[in-house]
């Protein structure tokens, strides 16, 4: 069960970086990224660190998951995997214009691993929660 979390969030970790990757080839994008913006959002240094902070933790989650005792490693990927899922609702209202299908269908994938990785770790099996714990 842990590998299998660890390698949940190692796929999700890739479409974050592909999906970012991609962006790069919208017209007009990188040239809005070098003059500190985004379809409307401006890049601070908070902004920046708080982005960061979210990208690291399914990078950290990898390492969690497989190295975390069963009941903490359990709680923690619930939590993150909901952490995540409000963000990816809560970014569909930043940002103007209209959203490119290549983001929608990355966005979807991401809910899908995010669901998968909660639903992994609320399944894990109560008896092995009880015998690995002691």
């Amino acid at each position: 069960m842990k590998v299998k979390l660890a390698l949940f969030w190692i796929a999700l970790m890739f479409l974050y970086i592909y999906n970012d990757i991609l962006s790069l080839y919208q017209p007009g994008h990188v040239a809005e990224l070098t003059e500190g913006h985004s379809q409307g959002m401006y890049f601070t240094q908070p902004i920046l660190f708080g982005a960061a902070v979210l990208m690291a933790l399914p990078g950290l989650m990898v390492l969690l998951s497989a190295t975390l005792k069963v009941r903490s490693n359990r709680w923690a990927n619930i939590i993150a995997g909901i952490f995540h899922i409000l963000v990816l609702i809560g970014t569909q209202f930043i940002g103007e214009g209209d959203t490119w299908l290549y983001w929608r269908f990355y966005e979807l994938l991401e809910l899908i691993l995010l669901l998968q990785i909660i639903r992994l770790a609320w399944r894990w099996p109560q008896h092995r929660i009880l015998m690995m714990s002691k």
